[in-house]
């Protein structure tokens, strides 16, 4: 199954690329390898705001930093010229989380991303990764994702 008919099977609709919010352009490739960057969480077109272990709980991180992953294939299709089939591998994720001090879950709302990225890419997926707790993301968002990938 390619990657477009999972996330068809997922029904998901991959949305336009946002544009940045400051200095910066959204993703950077060298050779095979595509830097984008950190991409924050939205819900209904807005910044998901809230912090973890305060007003959000784990599996709301969860849906969160999945509903991050799709904006970042969608980012990351546009470094592809548009052919997500050119990605050859999912290479790392990195996830702040915006937490309170004893908010130990950081992991798991990350898993939302991973588990996602693994479903549509499947081994090519499978990703090193890095989750941090922080005490503030840019616009209060709760959580921020960034990715690497090697394409063809």
């Amino acid at each position: 199954m390619s990657f477009y008919e999972k996330l068809k099977a997922l029904n998901i609709e991959l949305p336009a690329v946002a544009a940045p919010a400051a200095s910066y352009v959204m993703y950077a490739q060298t050779g095979n390898t595509v830097f984008l960057s950190g991409h924050i969480a939205k819900k209904d077109g807005k910044p998901w705001v809230g912090q973890l272990g305060k007003n959000l709980g784990t599996e709301e991180g969860k849906q969160a930093a999945r509903a991050v992953a799709i904006d970042l294939i969608a980012t990351l299709q546009a470094a592809c010229g548009g052919d997500l089939n050119r990605v050859r591998r999912i290479v790392k994720v990195m996830s702040l989380v915006n937490s309170t001090p004893d908010f130990t879950e950081q992991h798991l709302v990350t898993n939302g991303a991973s588990d996602l990225l693994g479903e549509v890419f499947g081994e090519q997926g499978k990703h090193a990764r890095s989750a941090f707790g922080v005490a503030q993301i840019p616009l209060g968002a709760c959580v921020e994702i960034e990715l690497i990938a090697e394409i063809a």
